[in-house]
């Protein structure tokens, strides 16, 4: 989860699509009810995030071009040159996006009703966005409180999910550092996908002070 300055917590829930389309009128009705006794039944507020990302099938052509290499077969050689062609052709010609979906679930240890309501309006803003509130401390009862409460509304949201036919799961701490990666850096993170995030990351990660470090390039006279 994430602390954020005024000691509020947010967990964040990654969940899979169902197909609403190819579904049958009785289908859709259920999937309707499901999701209204799910709003229901929450005593929490939630936000939904809808993430849009291009995808870099970069690695797919050059899987496709190691398999060709080691194709003996004439016939079969030829038809995936035409086949690379294409998906090569294809992805210069669109953008190919690949959509995920998320739920964003806050706790306010404070249990101030009024600065839960004001900043639960946007959650996400706070989530992902600079703040300049003080911050605050927070004593290791309080934490343990805390994770304890969001455990069980993720729970609530899992289950709630379930009875849709969503699948879903909390992010742990290298997802979240990822999804915080990708949205601060979505140039770059198709380039450039984080590696071996144990290497960068302690069970607690916090805004190192001052001013971030400018990269020093040497030139080298060959």
């Amino acid at each position: 989860m994430a602390i954020m300055n005024d000691g509020s917590m947010r967990a964040v829930v990654t969940c899979r699509s169902i197909n609403f389309d190819l579904m049958s009128e009785r289908e859709r009705e259920a999937v309707e009810y499901s999701y209204q006794n799910f709003l229901n039944s929450l005593y929490f507020p939630v936000q939904i995030l809808i993430r849009s990302q291009k995808v870099d099938i970069g690695p797919y052509l050059d899987l496709l071009e190691k398999i060709r290499r080691d194709q003996d077969n004439m016939l079969l050689g030829v038809l995936m040159d035409d086949y690379i062609a294409f998906i090569a052709a294809l992805s210069q010609e669109t953008n190919i996006m690949d959509k995920s979906f998320f739920i964003v679930i806050p706790y306010y240890p404070a249990g101030d009703v009024n600065s839960a309501v004001n900043q639960s309006k946007n959650m996400l803003g706070s989530l992902f966005g600079s703040t300049t509130q003080q911050h605050m401390r927070i004593d290791e009862a309080t934490y343990n409180k805390s994770k304890d409460e969001i455990r069980n509304r993720v729970q609530t949201v899992i289950n709630g999910l379930l009875q849709i036919g969503i699948r879903s799961t909390q992010l742990n701490t290298k997802e979240l550092g990822e999804l915080y990666y990708n949205i601060y850096n979505p140039d770059t993170a198709v380039r450039e996908p984080l590696g071996d995030f144990s290497s960068l990351a302690a069970p607690i990660i916090t805004k190192g002070q001052g001013q971030a470090p400018q990269p020093h390039l040497d030139k080298e006279i060959m």
